[in-house]
């Protein structure tokens, strides 16, 4: 949930402080493996294979058949 779409102030202030431990962790992460985290598509994809070793594409390919 975005910040600007949380109902409540202190729900504001929730997505607010959980943004800021997500950057801060990222950070953290990213200075430890000297690379940046990859983002977006490169992410979900990383993220597909990371789990059994093949691609979300593939994954979806074999499931509609």
């Amino acid at each position: 949930m975005a910040i600007d779409q949380a109902p409540t102030a202190k729900g504001k202030a929730a997505a607010k402080g959980l943004q800021r431990a997500a950057a801060q962790e990222e950070r953290k992460t990213e200075k430890a493996t000297g690379r940046p985290l990859k983002k977006g598509e490169d992410r979900f994809e990383e993220r597909a294979k990371s789990s059994d070793g093949k691609s979300a594409g593939v994954k979806q390919k074999k499931s509609k058949t």
